[in-house]
């Protein structure tokens, strides 16, 4: 498969049954050479529909992109009271520890992602509630985004993963500067990246019917590793960083972007420790010295 598109998956391409989208996971039927620490999958449910999850050695973090979700962990019911969407502030979310049959289910219907990763130390399942998942607002000006940092170090015990996800509103760029985290040394940590997306059009744009909302994501080689992705990116479109430099994720005029970010390595520490790419680096010095986007945050 060629360089460029070995890592791009767009809506369509990597799904399996009930699942849009199934990546990296033990069951996951698209393999993905040399890739091994992460996986994400995906589900549109109707109303009173499931899915299920054998219990594994890899552990889980269940997020409602649309909808609310009943999800089932070893005979426990928790309930996500989900989101109008993805673009509507943080939802409840659950993690499920490791080897933990899971089924998930939707009253109403929905959309529902579960980020993954191969794990063998066990933590107890933690509902992270709406209400308690910190916020953070990034950046500043054109590169301002929030972020949604559930499944972080600081946020959530678990073994090998960092989750997150970013909003990065119409016309502004996120993970930006380009930066990478591909190597373990000083000040750096080797993670693998998945980045699923999905957007919209801008609330109050004036725009005629029938629109294709899109973004825009950037990865380049950072050493001898050939890599080169300027990917066109959808709602269910998936980029795969295994290394290199990634950014930025732009929000095109007229669009809002959304991304989910799962991220784990070989590492002996769960740390996002990032190396930004000298020659744009300088940018953030920029930031002080500009407002927060009037936009943000984004709420329900």
């Amino acid at each position: 498969m060629p360089e460029s598109t070995q890592w791009v998956y767009p809506l369509g391409t990597a799904g399996d049954g009930a699942w849009q989208v199934s990546l990296g996971a033990s069951d996951s039927p698209t393999p993905v050479d040399g890739w091994a620490h992460t996986g994400i999958k995906i589900a549109e449910l109707a109303a009173g529909e499931a899915v299920k999850l054998a219990a594994e050695a890899e552990e889980r973090i269940v997020i409602p992109l649309q909808g609310a979700f009943t999800v089932t962990v070893d005979g426990t019911d928790y309930q996500l009271r989900g989101r109008g969407s993805v673009f509507t502030g943080p939802s409840d979310v659950l993690y499920t520890g490791i080897e933990t049959a899971v089924a998930i289910s939707s009253p109403q219907g929905g959309r529902i992602a579960v980020a993954l990763a191969p794990a063998k130390a066990s933590y107890p399942v933690r509902l992270i509630k709406a209400e308690d998942t910190p916020v953070e607002l990034r950046g500043s000006g054109i590169c301002s985004r929030q972020v949604h940092n559930f499944g972080t170090p600081a946020a959530l015990e678990a073994d090998r993963f960092i989750v997150c996800e970013v909003i990065t509103p119409a016309g502004n760029w996120s993970s930006y500067p380009p930066h990478k985290h591909d190597e373990e040394k000083d000040g750096e940590t080797s993670l693998e990246e998945i980045y699923y997306f999905e957007t919209r059009l801008a609330q109050g744009a004036p725009a005629p019917a029938g629109v294709d909302p899109i973004g825009y994501a950037r990865v380049y080689a950072s050493d001898e590793r050939p890599i080169d992705v300027n990917a066109e990116v959808r709602t269910g479109d998936v980029v795969l960083v295994p290394y290199g430099w990634h950014g930025p994720a732009m929000a095109a005029p007229g669009y809002d972007l959304y991304y989910l970010n799962v991220m784990a390595g070989p590492g002996r520490v769960r740390e996002w420790l990032i190396s930004d790419d000298p020659h744009h680096g300088w940018v953030r010095q920029t930031w002080d010295g500009q407002e927060m986007d009037p936009r943000l945050p984004f709420t329900a």
